[in-house]
């Protein structure tokens, strides 16, 4: 006999919906078990039960093992199992993996590099949900140009979609006339955050390609091609995202600054020589080669 569990992870786990969005669908009445409208928190048999959403049926499978994939997503694929506009979607490349998957958040299609897949559903919500903050970092070529403003905006925070984003880590990667290459590293999962961001700032994005995801690094994997996680990396991820909930209690309650001490304009810092560039915030040790590094700006000091 299968193990009964709660349809909203069910259906989660098999990567249907999402538990956020079966609530929904149940509260609407358009969930059904076995004929009859189905309620939150039920519990199924994922083998036996017939579950429809809008009348239509949905089947269940019951996973022999939980698989975490990496998968490095070229250009002009949909982050989709299906798509019904004939679209190639990332299911064409992950056919031969031993277990179904689904993907952890989403490239759109004009973007490429690391993307996740499991068939724990557990885990894949822990990634995503926004309280965890779990790193995501970008290569991203602008163009024409970027000037120290538009670089402390985008780490500051800028305005998509009514809201401002948290604040970005930018490092000038390499710049040559007509563009530019910037490493973005945020901590947020919005659609289109990144090309947003910059389209915010006046940027045009030429191409984006998404390098890590907590410390897990898309490495030499070729476009296309996807292998396993390692159990080290799967609690490396995990390790991280605790890391930053620790750092940031949900609850805490904030702490005043302590008031700085004055400052003689007469002797300030100078900025480092015009061959490096300006440093703002925290200097980044491990990309001093040719690299600028811009990180959101102190509350006590003028950038």
């Amino acid at each position: 006999m299968a193990k009964e569990t709660r349809i909203q992870k069910a259906l989660s786990e098999n990567g249907i919906i999402s538990r956020r969005k079966a609530e929904e669908l149940i509260q609407q009445g358009k969930i059904q078990v076995n004929g009859h409208p189905a309620v939150l928190g039920q519990k199924i048999d994922p083998v036996k039960d017939a579950i429809t959403i809008s009348g239509e049926r949905v089947y269940l499978e019951r996973s022999t093992r939980k698989i975490y994939v990496m998968l490095n997503k070229p250009r002009g694929y949909v982050t989709t199992m299906s798509d019904e506009l004939g679209r190639r979607c990332i299911k064409e490349l992950i056919d031969d993996v031993p277990e179904r998957v689904y993907p952890i958040g989403r490239l759109d299609k004009d973007s490429e590099g690391l993307l996740l897949l499991t068939n724990d559903g557990e885990f894949a919500n822990f990634i995503m949900h926004p309280s965890h903050h779990v790193s995501k970092t970008y290569r991203v070529t602008v163009r024409p140009s970027v000037s120290d403003e538009q670089l402390i905006q985008l780490s500051s925070g800028v305005e998509i979609d009514g809201r401002m984003t948290a604040p970005a880590v930018i490092h000038v990667l390499e710049k040559q006339p007509g563009r530019v290459v910037l490493q973005m590293v945020i901590h947020e999962g919005r659609n289109r955050q990144i090309r947003k961001m910059c389209e915010a700032v006046g940027l045009e994005v030429a191409r984006l390609k998404r390098t890590s995801v907590g410390p897990v690094k898309l490495g030499m994997l070729q476009p296309g091609e996807w292998r396993e996680l390692k159990p080290r990396e799967v609690g490396m991820i995990r390790n991280s995202a605790k890391i930053t909930v620790q750092e940031k209690p949900a609850g805490a309650k904030k702490q005043k600054p302590a008031r700085p001490e004055p400052v003689n304009k007469s002797r300030k810092r100078p900025f480092p020589d015009k061959k490096m560039g300006k440093s703002f915030g925290q200097p980044n040790n491990k990309n001093t080669r040719a690299a600028r590094s811009y990180s959101s700006p102190s509350k006590n000091r003028k950038g």
